[in-house]
């Protein structure tokens, strides 16, 4: 059932006599607190089976612009719906299934969470190490795997057809993100390697191409290169009408001169990008973390997982269509990947070192996952 608004009446801080505030004054009133709210560290609280409720409206919704206001909903809290990864990463929602499907990729094991019941097992086992999930418009599975430096498809009959594994003669880095273009079906994915650096996660070993950008036709199974004018490319998605592609830059982890930075390109003829720029960067009160993966909503907000800066900072950071800040979702973890889920796509889901978060907001993600 899709939470309902902030009631109108609210209690004053010390619990005791009840004040009338508006919807709209409350928003504004939060929107008016919000620079001291972000300055402070995030609260203290217990995401345990057995931790009190949370007082509404959660205090880990921050709302930095106007703009985010109306995206967050007053009688909703921070839900964290598992807990056991080692490294939680690629969220993704099917539709059809009503489950939320993410991969642990130290474990070499993808995880579902059974939206009737929140249950949750281990879907895949192995699974490549896989990182970024995703489904295509047929409902196929795409999942980016670190182990076998390849993106593959998970076929209705349980068979698994290898989408893209070499660059011109020379294997994979190790592919991080996916998603898919609904008006040719072209899978669009990163290489930034990660995999290849990490014992744990995958087939550790040298990179032998530069970290780019790739688009696989969907009915020639082509592989072409569509940028490497990028240190490490890390989670992408497209803008609402397709028309832009956004990227991640999460170069800085190996290269001092890259900017911590989330970048955008125009998408030209549906398959070559064009005036690559930067979209944001990801500093904040001086401090600057790394974007991982990112989504957009249907009014061209970019939600952005943030992390390796700390409390106050780690989390999800929401920018509007002109790159602008305009709220925080802050977490007591790493946040590595979000995807919009539910049956009716406004519940946020996050993927955030060894936990999977959730949180209904009001607005919806501009695609299927």
């Amino acid at each position: 059932m899709q939470p309902e608004r902030t009631n109108d009446v609210l209690e004053s801080r010390d619990h005791s006599t009840p004040y009338r505030l508006g919807r709209r004054g409350f928003l504004a009133a939060a929107a008016a607190t919000a620079t001291a709210a972000v300055s402070r560290e995030a609260v203290s609280r217990d995401f345990g089976p057995n931790a009190p409720p949370q007082r509404y409206p959660d205090p880990d919704i921050v709302v930095l612009d106007p703009r985010f206001a109306k995206y967050k909903l007053g009688n909703t809290p921070i839900q964290r719906v598992h807990i056991g990864n080692l490294w939680a990463e690629g969220p993704a929602w099917n539709g059809v299934g009503r489950y939320l499907l993410w991969s642990d990729i130290p474990n070499n094991v993808q995880r579902r969470l059974i939206n009737e019941d929140g249950h949750v097992s281990v879907f895949r086992n192995p699974s490549g190490n896989s990182n970024g999930n995703t489904f295509d418009f047929q409902g196929r599975q795409i999942s980016c795997e670190h182990g076998n430096r390849r993106v593959v498809r998970y076929e209705y009959d349980g068979s698994v057809t290898v989408l893209a594994k070499e660059w011109q003669g020379k294997p994979l880095n190790a592919p991080n993100d996916a998603i898919v273009h609904p008006d040719d079906g072209a899978i669009w994915f990163t290489d930034p390697g990660y995999g290849s650096l990490m014992n744990y996660e995958g087939n550790r070993g040298p990179l032998h191409i530069k970290e780019a950008v790739y688009r696989i036709d969907a009915k020639t199974g082509k592989l072409t290169k569509v940028t490497d004018d990028i240190f490490k490319p890390n989670g992408l998605c497209f803008s609402p009408d397709y028309k832009k592609l956004y990227v991640a830059d999460t170069g800085g982890s190996h290269y001092p001169e890259a900017k911590k930075q989330i970048k955008v390109w125009d998408i030209v003829d549906g398959i070559r990008l064009a005036n690559g720029r930067t979209f944001t960067s990801m500093e904040l009160d001086g401090k600057a973390g790394f974007a991982d993966g990112i989504r957009c909503d249907v009014d061209g907000n970019i939600w952005a997982s943030a992390g390796w800066v700390g409390d106050g900072y780690d989390g999800v950071h929401i920018f509007a269509p002109d790159g602008d800040r305009i709220g925080l979702i802050r977490l007591p973890e790493i946040c590595s990947n979000v995807c919009f889920g539910g049956p009716k796509r406004n519940r946020l889901f996050m993927t955030a070192s060894q936990s999977v978060y959730a949180v209904y907001v009001e607005t919806q993600g501009a695609h299927i996952t």
